[in-house]
């Protein structure tokens, strides 16, 4: 099938089945939320948006109180550049009389797809370094195994000093209300992807910027990783988009190298990190097909999660191997007399994980969208590295499927037998315990924390739960471990209640026992939107100390032997910016802090799925120095 002509009539024609609520859906989940101004803006809204945007209870559809306190601006340039223009029916008329109706304000014609040139360049002539020698933070997880977990000669920052974090700069993502990259640093320059689609080189001492690579409309949620550009030339960044392609850039100049689509189903995003090993780039593929999914008219579903190897020189895939083997077929019709679609679902949301010795790599996968239930979705799968075939999977729940249909009030679009949607969206972590046994380790939104053998084709050694779990609950985007202990933080979002939800607790990890357990503080900023105790983000994680972000807007340091609470820092409020962006910080949801050479880097802002939005990201060191 030719998914990107769309000669099927199905993926490729998608766009005109897919109602407003799913657009707006979209833009605020991976590329922001659009506005514009028109006198019929309310009948608009009525006929393809209010389906799901005034009945969802669970947080995915965002109220349209909500989507009002959006950026303007920042909507309207996603709903033209970003996965809203691939989505988009309506005219350009009627998008900014949605959006005026939705915001209450005139919205300007959109003006530019792409972000304004940046203030605040950094002078001519800077020196490069050497990008993979001193302290850094490369990647997702700061490491192959995705431990999250900063030795002390990296961090530069004790545990004593955390107290003393003070504010050095802030920069500031133009048309963004969402920071969701992992800030990466090596070299004393700061890499970061954004909503707008841009990726920046920073100095991580002063937050001036070497140089903006634009890659895609649709945004970059990707933490970038860097690594040699050829055997004896310089540095690159290797990083995915929200369109499915993978970039290389010169990492000190920021000049393009390659770039590859690595999936053509239209709906196909790359949101987990790359992983980089010995010459070989692992790419997870993911989507976001359970948008379109809610409306009765879409053919649900086609997408299948997968895992690519490239050639990090040229970019030349090696191989793909879907999580679901089977490819799509034809199965039943909806009540509508939609046909309907299956085996789907399995996207990879997060970065792959790398065993030398079983030359395997580890992938967590996401729910099922259709029937019928067949491959590794709610999995944690083993592939090998050499050859890409699959070495095992363990599936750890079944009878999840699960689409945005099963959000709207008629449920048509839902899969029979309805699941929870208890998905993995944080990456495994492979952990060698003190008497030299390897264990991986894998939280769930289920709320359960995993602990399996590797060397038994992924058999559960014990499984631990810290949450309720839910839709947007449960452990959303990554735990952390340090020689002994596993760090869970927990969402549990709860939209009726904003006291409810988060909590951080330590797990002894070779025997399962909860060391210590630090329920949420009572959020500060009750009553103002965006405000929940949820604690989605991940964490990270230092000697002494481990660092968990919230929907509230504060970032807490805690410490490792006890759970007492050493530093709270509040992000909610504006900041002056060394790039001249209006600046203000939000909700914390998705990326961790990085800490690295006496310096920790927070991105603050969140507009989507019960958060603030924002648009900045943060530099502290301490004393400010």
């Amino acid at each position: 099938m030719d998914f990107e002509s769309g000669k099927s009539g199905r993926i490729g024609d998608m766009s005109r089945s897919v109602p407003c609520v799913l657009r707006l859906v979209m833009v605020a989940l991976g590329a922001g939320a659009a506005f514009a101004q028109s006198p019929d803006g309310a009948a608009v809204y009525a006929r393809h948006c209010a389906r799901c945007h005034e009945t969802d209870k669970t947080g995915w559809a965002a109220r349209r109180d909500a989507l009002g306190k959006l950026p303007p601006d920042a909507i309207l340039a996603q709903l033209h550049t970003g996965i809203m223009a691939l989505m988009a029916t309506l005219t350009d008329e009627e998008k900014r009389a949605v959006a005026s109706y939705i915001s209450g304000k005139p919205v300007e014609a959109f003006r530019t797809a792409a972000p304004p040139e940046p203030e605040g360049l950094c002078p001519a002539g800077s020196k490069a370094s050497d990008l993979l020698s001193g302290p850094r933070w490369n990647g997702w997880g700061g490491d192959i195994s995705n431990s999250r977990f900063q030795p002390a000669d990296m961090a530069g920052i004790s545990a004593g000093q955390v107290s003393r974090l003070k504010l050095k700069w802030a920069f500031g993502f133009p048309l963004a209300s969402v920071v969701w990259s992992q800030p990466v640093v090596s070299g004393g320059r700061v890499f970061v992807g954004s909503q707008n689609g841009a990726v920046y080189s920073l100095d991580a001492k002063s937050g001036c910027t070497y140089w903006t690579y634009q890659a895609s409309p649709a945004g970059v949620r990707s933490a970038v990783t860097i690594g040699p550009r050829s055997a004896s030339n310089g540095f690159a960044v290797y990083f995915g988009d929200l369109e499915a392609r993978v970039h290389a850039v010169d990492a000190i100049t920021g000049q393009a190298l390659w770039k590859v689509k690595v999936d053509e189903h239209p709906l196909a995003r790359v949101t987990g990190a790359v992983q980089l090993y010995e010459g070989r780039l692992y790419v997870p593929v993911a989507s976001f097909e359970e948008g379109p999914a809610a409306d009765p008219k879409y053919e649900c579903c086609t997408f299948r999660g997968s895992l690519v190897a490239l050639d990090a020189q040229t970019g030349k895939q090696i191989w793909k191997t879907y999580v679901i083997p089977a490819a799509p077929r034809r199965t039943r019709k909806n009540a509508s007399g939609t046909q309907l679609w299956g085996p789907s679902g399995g996207g990879i949301w997060s970065a792959p994980t790398i065993d030398r010795k079983r030359r395997l790599i580890y992938v967590a996968t996401g729910d099922h969208y259709s029937d019928p239930e067949e491959g590794f979705g709610d999995s944690v799968v083993a592939i090998e590295m050499d050859s890409g075939k699959i070495a095992w999977g363990r599936k750890l729940l079944e009878g999840d499927r699960w689409n945005l249909g099963c959000i709207a009030g008629d449920k048509v679009g839902c899969p029979k037998g309805e699941g929870p949607d208890f998905d993995f969206g944080s990456s495994a972590i492979l952990h060698t315990l003190s008497g030299g046994r390897e264990v991986l380790l894998a939280g769930q939104k289920s709320g359960v924390l995993h602990i399996l053998d590797p060397d038994q084709r992924g058999a559960v050694i014990r499984q631990v739960r810290v949450g309720k779990g839910g839709i947007i609950g449960g452990i959303e985007w990554g735990t952390a471990a340090d020689n002994d202990k596993i760090y869970v933080a927990v969402s549990d979002l709860d939209r009726t209640n904003p006291e409810a939800g988060g909590g951080l607790t330590a797990i002894q990890i070779a025997t399962g026992e909860k060391v210590w357990h630090v329920p949420a503080p009572k959020p500060p900023c009750l009553g103002q939107q965006g405000c929940s105790a949820a604690q989605p983000s991940a964490v990270t994680l230092i000697p002494g100390v481990v660092f968990s972000g919230s929907l509230d807007g504060h970032l807490r340091a805690y410490a490792t032997a006890d759970g007492k609470l050493l530093w709270d820092l509040d992000t909610r409020k504006p900041f002056s910016t060394v790039n001249n962006v209006p600046g203000a910080g939000g909700s914390m949801n998705g990326a961790g802090p990085a800490v690295v050479d006496g310096m920790l880097f927070l991105n603050s802002g969140y507009g989507f799925l019960g958060g603030a939005a924002g648009n900045v990201l943060l530099a502290f060191s301490v004393d400010g120095r």
